[in-house]
């Protein structure tokens, strides 16, 4: 080879040593791009929406699990209020509830549209807040005709209507939404403290206050936890969730003095915990994670047992805690699809948690379309609860 052919080698050696790699590189990316792109139809998740979706229901084929034709429930239950004239026991629900500043909130969104329409009705936000407290107060009326409830809240709050079967009591404190929480175990206490000392007509006879999130729907009669668990004092939801086992949402206090101050004394304890160690989720999630804490914590408690959905009673600082499943008692659309598997056939109650408030407003103006009894309606939730909405 001649000095020239050497030297015209020589200059185009880092050509030929690198075109291999450039050859493989680009046969990567044509593979990458051959590849099929995911259908955008199946991100439901990634988006909200402002009218009902519709989905499989989850547990077709599974025991035990409502089976569904369409929006047709296979099997039928009639509702709670028929077989209610023998029931002697009464429920009281508590709940906190408040009303913010609607023209602050829009200066904070004002990309949000705050009118929604369901149904034939518009709502602004206070709107929507009325009218989710409004339908939580009617599924009470049907499956529990005989109970009450007590709305907690903000001496400024001033609702412009209350259900007819809600009495409303002030109770000072914080309920900014970043305390929220926080606030809501606060006037729990305040609530308990005062019927103890007989602020709250103890003349008339409660036998189970039910400390409750007003997004959810009873669907059945409650009346026979007092029946079938005649010595616990107060009671909470679990399920099979490492993290967050137990859910703040439903709370059972029994209605004897002994249950109402250990029960008082507990989420004092709960209320301590959540201070000291958990702030950081102030907003949200606190007071389930020291609820946790303090159950987990007990000494000779046995965690294990979140991972049968089924009842049973522990003592907790010296108080008789009854443990009822969350699939049964506080059962929510989005995990019909995951850890419980459907909608178990005598679930009481629905839990409307996060951005599934407009598919609770639907489901009641369905059932009030069908009003025969709750069935189809849960064919509806079981087949909707997968998608996110947007409030």
């Amino acid at each position: 080879m001649t000095s020239l052919g050497k030297w015209r080698f020589i200059r185009f050696l880092p050509f030929i040593l690198i075109l291999p790699f450039i050859f493989s590189v680009f046969q990567l990316s044509r593979l990458q791009n051959s590849k099929p792109k995911a259908d955008s139809s199946l991100r439901v998740g990634r988006k909200k929406f402002d009218h009902i979706v519709l989905g499989p229901a989850a547990g077709q084929g599974l025991p035990n699990r409502i089976q569904c034709q369409g929006l047709k429930a296979v099997k039928r239950r009639p509702l709670p209020s028929f077989h209610l004239s023998l029931v002697k026991e009464k429920i009281s629900f508590v709940t906190v509830f408040t009303i913010y500043n609607q023209s602050l909130q829009n200066s904070f969104n004002q990309k949000v549209p705050t009118n929604v329409t369901v149904g034939n009705s518009t709502y602004d936000k206070t709107g929507r807040s009325m009218a989710i407290l409004n339908v939580f107060a009617n599924f009470i009326k049907v499956a529990l005709p005989r109970s009450n409830i007590f709305i907690l809240t903000d001496p400024a709050a001033n609702f412009s209507a209350v259900p007819s079967n809600a009495v409303v009591m002030h109770i000072p404190g914080d309920y900014s939404r970043n305390n929220l929480m926080l606030q809501r175990i606060k006037s729990y206490i305040d609530f308990l403290e005062a019927r103890l000392s007989g602020h709250i007509g103890k003349q008339n006879q409660i036998d189970l206050f039910i400390f409750t999130d007003s997004d959810i729907a009873v669907v059945d009669d409650l009346s026979d936890i007092v029946e079938n668990y005649p010595d616990f004092h107060i009671g909470l939801t679990f399920r099979n969730n490492k993290d967050q086992p137990l859910n703040s949402g439903f709370i059972l206090v029994r209605g004897t003095d002994e249950a109402i101050s250990k029960a008082k004394v507990f989420l004092e304890e709960v209320l301590e915990v959540y201070k000291s160690m958990f702030m950081k989720a102030a907003r949200m999630l606190g007071d389930q994670l020291a609820l946790a804490w303090i159950v987990k914590n007990q000494p000779l408690f046995d965690a294990q047992r979140f991972r049968n959905p089924k009842a049973f009673v522990a003592e907790v600082h010296r108080a008789q805690v009854l443990f009822l499943p969350c699939a049964i008692y506080n059962w929510t659309p989005p995990e019909g699809s995951g850890q419980f598997h459907g909608m178990p056939e005598d679930v009481k109650v629905i839990h409307f948690k996060g951005s599934r408030k407009r598919l609770m407003l639907e489901a009641w103006n369905f059932f009030n379309s069908h009003p025969i009894d709750f069935s189809d309606m849960m064919c509806l939730i079981l087949k909707s609860g997968r998608a996110k909405y947007d409030f």
